[in-house]
């Protein structure tokens, strides 16, 4: 009896060992083996098997630092990555652009999902207005989003100082940008 229970418990410790994380899951702090912990110069491990382009890092730099966009093999985009200081490379990360629809959160929230999607799964915690867009964040969790005044009434479009409610933003909206944000670790 000891014996099967000592198998049981092995077979089920390799089983839960060889479960892969969602590459492609968007949580709090991660976004598929990206974690808030990560420094820019880290990048290149994380997404050995990607293309990484450096945006915006000194001609000489020996390791990954700036801003660097992500691309599969095969040269659809991914991700855009901006550390919180450009020209360090133990900077954290702390702006991420989604690009690729596959990325998704648990409430299956994407690049592809309009309006209707957001307020369906999330509490909006707050809708600023821009010139040209109007940014949604939402409560408890590190996802933000632009969806673009071209989808809202005339009247909504022109008038900086107005405040866009939930219910003045059309269900069939799309989202512009899909941004998450990280508040970097004081340690």
């Amino acid at each position: 009896m000891k014996k099967l229970l000592i198998i049981a418990l092995v077979s089920l410790a390799f089983i839960q060992c060889g479960e892969d994380s969602d590459p492609f899951l968007i949580q709090n702090g991660a976004i598929g083996n990206l974690t808030k912990e990560i420094k820019i110069k880290q990048v290149d491990s994380i997404f050995a098997s990607d293309s990484i382009v450096k945006i915006n890092s000194s001609p000489n730099a020996l390791e990954t630092q700036g801003e660097v966009a992500i691309y599969e093999n095969g040269g659809k985009q991914l991700l855009l990555l901006s550390p919180q200081k450009e020209n360090d490379p133990n900077s954290p990360i702390t702006n991420i652009q989604v690009l690729d629809p596959r990325y998704k959160t648990d409430k299956g929230l994407s690049t592809a999902s309009t309006f209707k999607d957001v307020k369906a799964n999330y509490t909006i915690d707050n809708i600023e207005t821009t010139i040209n867009a109007v940014v949604i964040f939402l409560k408890e969790t590190d996802v933000y989003l632009t969806i673009d005044k071209k989808s809202l009434s005339e009247e909504l479009r022109y008038d900086m100082n107005l405040e866009v409610e939930a219910n003045q933003i059309p269900d069939e909206a799309p989202i512009k940008y899909f941004m998450i944000g990280w508040e970097p670790s004081t340690e």
